[in-house]
């Protein structure tokens, strides 16, 4: 979909060339004479457009507008969640006319957060899956503009959104895609394309390579499939070499069968889903390429299936981590621990600022948060404070839980250094305090994202979360580093002078 920011007034928007014409109107009074302006005020004398976020008025051919489709759209406070949502149910109403070409245009001022917010909820109700459908009927949205008062101020925002959007929907494809379409040999392709954008080098390792460094962990889940594992490594560099990097490591299951230990046959389809976290950080690349801040950014993908063959893990069996500690598979369907920590150990090369992991790593975590929150777990408060707001800014929100050392007892074992799992009891944060033994020399978090990474039912499908979470949060770290920068001072003194 083709993006524009316009600068357009609400007389202006009404000469606007579009198929569907969306006017997001805040609560307060106007006393502009304009054709928009005047069926708004009509609209809500009539009782026919309410102030509540999220409603919706339909107007056909209304006098004054060259658009033939006009939507009315209630914002109420004008809250970038409000915005969000409101946008959403607007997109989805106009989609029933087909549209080529649609304008959303903010009756009232509108800031950087709600220009975002727009951006991104109309590409995520306009976004349709067409890969492996021969008879697809893609997006028929083509080109969306968005209407402010004053584009200048705006436009960053507005970029940033639109390479958020390129994220997301990067992440979607690879979440949505069936598991024989989505090998790890097929997700490291997808790493390597994105060596093309500027800034960003790939490198993917294979069976042999990643036994020689030790990973026994992330080999023992790989053993009992056919498919060979591939551990990707993305660099992105914008900024001087010597900047330490932050770095993201995706859980990459492709498919996950739970191994011996066999998941239930109902939904097991939705475990093509497992790869999601390994699709976000894929996003994140994708983001970072158009947007090119000044940050330095490693991402860790390792990825492999999870199947049930005479080769594979079982439950009992002792394998040796990257980090020498042996542990115990109790059960081979808590198979995503033992890649990623693995992982979170080679991460230890790049002396980073923070270590972020990104997993569908427990069902636990569902009935904790539902789909509404991804699982937030870090024993440093800044960093999950930073994490924290990054996720509200974004509205791609977390919430943070415990990692005392109580909720680890459990992972004790007679026949290793660790237990794989520990009992139903506070499953999530087991999972995590398993992590947390193999991240002690840097800081770290980890996101527990089983809930939000995909809906179920008659919206099944991948959500992209938590790119946007996740690109918050870089971002801010970017500007905190380029404010810190002597080059920046520099351009602050001169200007000054």
């Amino acid at each position: 979909m083709d993006f524009q920011l316009k600068t357009l007034s609400i007389a202006q928007a009404a000469t606007e060339k579009c198929d569907v014409l969306i006017v997001l109107v805040a609560s307060g009074s106007s006393t502009s004479k304009d054709a928009l302006s005047t069926l708004i005020a009509d609209a809500r004398k009539s009782a026919d457009l309410p102030d509540k976020a999220g409603k919706l008025l339909a107007v056909y051919r209304p006098a004054g507008v060259s658009a033939p489709r006009v939507v009315l759209a209630s914002v109420g406070d004008g809250s970038p969640s409000s915005v969000r949502s409101t946008v959403i149910a607007a997109v989805n109403a106009a989609k029933g006319s087909n549209p080529k070409r649609v304008t959303i245009v903010f009756a009232q001022a509108a800031d950087a957060a709600g220009v975002g917010g727009a951006v991104i909820a109309a590409a995520d109700a306009s976004y349709v899956y067409t890969t492996t459908k021969s008879k697809a009927e893609a997006r028929t949205i083509r080109h969306l503009s968005i209407g402010v008062a004053d584009a200048g101020p705006l436009r960053q925002a507005f970029d940033e959104a639109t390479a958020t959007v390129a994220g997301i929907e990067l992440a979607k494809e690879w979440g949505n895609r069936p598991g024989n379409h989505c090998t790890p040999t097929l997700l490291a392709d997808a790493a390597k394309e994105l060596a093309g954008l500027p800034n960003i080098k790939c490198e993917v390792l294979g069976p042999k390579e990643v036994a020689k460094l030790g990973m026994g962990a992330f080999s023992a889940v790989a053993q009992g499939s056919a498919e060979p594992l591939r551990f990707i490594v993305l660099r992105y560099h914008g900024a001087p070499k010597d900047q330490a990097p932050v770095v993201l490591v995706g859980k990459g299951i492709t498919f996950d069968t739970g191994g011996v230990s066999l998941k239930p046959a109902a939904e097991m389809d939705e475990m093509k889903f497992d790869m999601c976290g390994a699709a976000s950080v894929l996003g994140v690349f994708r983001a970072l390429g158009d947007i090119q801040p000044a940050i330095n950014v490693i991402g860790l993908v390792p990825s492999c299936e999870n199947m049930n063959d005479g080769h594979a893990v079982k439950p009992g069996d002792v394998v040796t981590s990257m980090s020498g500690q042996t542990i115990e598979v109790l059960n081979t369907d808590a198979e995503g621990r033992l890649i990623l920590c693995d992982a979170l150990t080679y991460a230890k090369r790049f002396a980073p600022t923070a270590v972020i992991d990104i997993a569908t790593l427990t069902g636990a975590c569902v009935v904790a948060l539902g789909g509404v929150r991804s699982g937030l777990f870090s024993g440093d408060d800044a960093l999950a404070g930073a994490l924290a707001a990054a996720g509200e800014e974004s509205q791609d929100r977390c919430w943070r839980l415990p990692l005392d050392d109580d909720y680890a007892e459990g992972l004790k074992s007679n026949f290793a250094d660790v237990a794989n799992i520990a009992g139903r009891a506070g499953g999530a944060i087991t999972a995590a305090k398993f992590l947390q033994r193999f991240t002690s020399d840097f800081p770290w978090a980890h996101l527990d994202i089983a809930g939000t990474a995909w809906k179920s039912g008659a919206s099944k499908g991948s959500t992209g979360r938590p790119v946007g979470l996740l690109l918050n949060y870089l971002l801010g770290q970017s500007r905190k580093s380029d404010a810190k920068s002597p080059a920046r001072k520099a351009r602050k003194t001169r200007s000054a002078a």
